[in-house]
């Protein structure tokens, strides 16, 4: 028919074209991806035009890039300027899980050799014993035993100078700190249940449970979290516009588990100086790491808040909620160690340099967030805030 006319070309043909195999041109007709030109009702062949190659390119560089096929029928519907906007989305959002996994890869190869080099330690002094005893011979080994550490803390939410809720939340206790930055008609909800989900764990009282274990508590705490939310604001009239953004600590005694999604912060005070220690899921963030705005652009880019990953009230498709999983990984802490924890409507008025100087001059916790909220007042207080500070002592 294709030959004949002129306008359309058979299956095989088109497959050339595209260079898409006629399975996989079956297949996307199937899940709704590239519909035929025309299908002969008589046989069922397929007959496409040659102006649908564009689209079908489009499609196989997006499987390419590993998109979901769900993904792909949203983003071949938009027009080009859209579709690139979400192209930029979807892959910032798989850089920061590679990132994430880079990291926790990272922690587990430095946990692993440090046991290996333990046991290993552990293997020679065994051995020097058994030699101390065979032969009469005096020796001594030892260390003095592991100090035990505690955490001082306070949080605090500030309403703000021009919001007229407050969808921030903060918490601080002898076992978890968080905030969470809630958004949307449901926000408020989503933050409280997101930071209510974490409380009940004990999270390995004396650092009883191994790296791996605490790792796989921090994933089910994650989990719980995204699932509190969900039922938060599930009787929301758009459940989906509805979600918190969670920057959480958990305490075992001995380390510090970090759980993080959105663009709420964590950061550390050692030695004098503060270190970010969480990523941004948000548009703006992957647009500085991949270089394509300076910090300078970011600080008036017109959608700071666009966020790659949060805890929303949509219910996902297994593969894109493994996406979109919060972050976790563990800390070594040190006495002296201070955090800070705070959602954007802090980081995002107030120059690094400026938080530094309010939580080095606070002699506590409870003076530091006093001061960290009137900072972001005296800058406009445009968002809601919530933050927690906490101390790193020498328990009494």
């Amino acid at each position: 028919m294709g030959a004949v006319s002129g306008e359309l070309v058979t299956i095989g043909e088109f497959a050339r074209l595209s260079r898409l195999s006629a399975k996989a041109l079956r297949r996307y007709d199937e899940l709704g991806l590239l519909r035929p030109a025309l299908v002969d009702p008589v046989n069922g062949y397929r007959y496409y035009d040659p102006a649908q190659v564009e689209g079908a390119r489009l499609v196989a560089w997006l499987r390419r890039i590993g998109m979901p096929l769900n993904r792909i029928g949203r983003v071949v519907a938009l027009d080009a300027g859209a579709a690139a906007v979400e192209i930029r989305a979807y892959w910032a959002r798989v850089e920061a899980e590679t990132a994430a996994r880079r990291d926790l890869a990272m922690y587990l190869v430095d946990h692993l050799s440090a046991e290996g080099r333990t046991m290993s330690g552990m293997s020679h002094n065994a051995h020097n014993a058994h030699n101390a005893e065979n032969t009469g011979s005096s020796g001594s080994s030892g260390s003095a035993g592991a100090v035990a550490l505690a955490i001082r803390c306070a949080a605090l939410t500030d309403i703000g100078v021009v919001r007229t809720a407050n969808q921030d939340a903060a918490f601080a206790g002898p076992r978890l700190l968080a905030v969470a930055d809630g958004f949307g008609e449901g926000g408020a909800e989503a933050s409280a249940a997101a930071i209510e989900a974490l409380k009940p764990s004990t999270w390995g009282r004396d650092g009883a449970l191994s790296a791996a274990d605490l790792l796989n508590a921090l994933e089910e705490a994650a989990d719980s979290a995204a699932r509190a939310v969900r039922d938060a604001v599930a009787p929301c009239a758009d459940p989906d516009g509805s979600g918190t953004t969670l920057t959480a600590m958990l305490w075992t005694g001995s380390r510090l588990g970090l759980v993080h999604i959105g663009d709420s912060r964590a950061y550390l005070l050692r030695g004098g100086e503060l270190f970010r220690i969480t990523h941004d899921h948000s548009l703006v963030q992957s647009m500085l790491d991949d270089g394509s705005l300076s910090p300078e652009e970011a600080v008036s880019h017109p959608g700071p808040a666009l966020l790659l990953k949060a805890l929303v009230g949509e219910a996902r498709p297994a593969a894109v909620a493994v996406a979109c999983r919060a972050d976790v990984r563990l800390r070594e802490v040190l006495a002296g160690d201070r955090y800070l924890l705070c959602s954007d409507g802090l980081s995002a008025v107030v120059e690094t340099a400026d938080l530094r100087a309010a939580v080095v001059a606070a002699d506590d916790p409870q003076e530091a967030v006093r001061r960290l909220a009137g900072l972001a007042r005296e800058a406009g207080g445009p968002d809601n805030v919530a933050c927690v500070v906490a101390d790193v002592v020498v328990e009494e």
